[in-house]
């Protein structure tokens, strides 16, 4: 199923992002947390590939199994780093071979030790994106990342949504946001947006910390804005595994029912590869979205 189906509707969703293995990682392990997240049958499915689509083999067979097995729609991340337009051609070709109908358009980050120019055909993801629907038109639905409190990259707020608007144009039909922990900015970031026309549908992306060491992960990657009462969470539990834990879903499960009682029907949320979390995040809305 193409997703612009699913978004159009009133209906509420949960999906769930997974990330295949590094090289050097257990294939195995991955595969089957990502299958434990699939058999709980959620809204969809997102499966990344590595920095410069290092893990691009992976993605798709993680991908189509999903769909295969659990009849879960999915996903699948492309990127554009490092790449040729007839590479790109090859990977959208083996992924319309599998069945999948929805890709994720990004630029990427370069690989660390990458030798060679990581800029080759495309420099940005809106040029990716225009590639791709050239390449195969409405047969496939495009989706795009945003960043509710500026790419780490941009000189600042207002360029990197004009570039958001080039996404667009482009032919981007969704965009699902980078992590964030303060919902208001979320919502001041869809004014935004939407003052600058676009309209598409914009997915909040939810990460539950469930560990201590995953803050300053996350504020080094997005530049995640913490708030107050989020830090307290974990200077009180950080040192405590399981309450830990359980803290970071209560706080995701917090965010996630605030962002549908004002209005936001799909929800997005970076599970980590745990099944676990996932599941207790069902249940904790379990009479919310069904």
């Amino acid at each position: 199923m193409k997703l612009r189906e699913l978004l159009n509707s009133r209906k509420i969703t949960l999906s769930f992002e997974v990330f295949p293995p590094k090289l050097n990682a257990s294939f195995d392990n991955v595969y089957n947390a990502a299958m434990g997240v699939a058999n709980l049958n959620p809204s969809y499915m997102s499966v990344t590939c590595g920095a410069g689509g290092t893990t691009g083999g992976n993605t798709l067979k993680i991908a189509k199994d999903i769909q295969d097995k659990y009849k879960v729609t999915t996903i699948a991340h492309l990127t554009c780093v490092g790449a040729t337009r007839e590479s790109i051609k090859g990977e959208l070709d083996d992924m319309r071979a599998a069945g999948i109908e929805n890709i994720l358009a990004l630029r990427g980050d370069k690989p660390k030790d990458y030798e060679g120019e990581p800029f080759k055909d495309y420099h940005y993801a809106s040029q990716l994106i225009a590639d791709i629907r050239e390449y195969i038109g409405d047969d496939i639905c495009i989706g795009g990342a945003c960043y509710p409190e500026g790419h780490v990259d941009a000189v600042n707020k207002a360029l990197d949504i004009d570039h958001l608007k080039m996404k667009v144009d482009a032919g981007c039909e969704f965009l699902t946001t980078q992590m964030f922990f303060d919902n208001n900015i979320f919502y001041n970031f869809l004014y935004r947006v939407k003052d600058k026309g676009i309209t598409v549908p914009v997915i909040p992306g939810i990460m539950p910390i469930t560990r201590a060491t995953q803050v300053a992960n996350a504020v080094s990657m997005s530049g995640s804005n913490m708030p107050e009462r989020f830090r307290n969470l974990v200077d009180r539990f950080g040192d405590d595994p399981e309450a830990m834990q359980q803290a970071g879903i209560a706080y995701a499960t917090d965010q996630i029912i605030d962002l549908i009682a004002n209005g936001v029907n799909h929800i997005h949320v970076y599970s980590m590869n745990k099944p676990e979390v996932a599941r207790a995040l069902q249940n904790n809305l379990s009479k919310i979205v069904i």
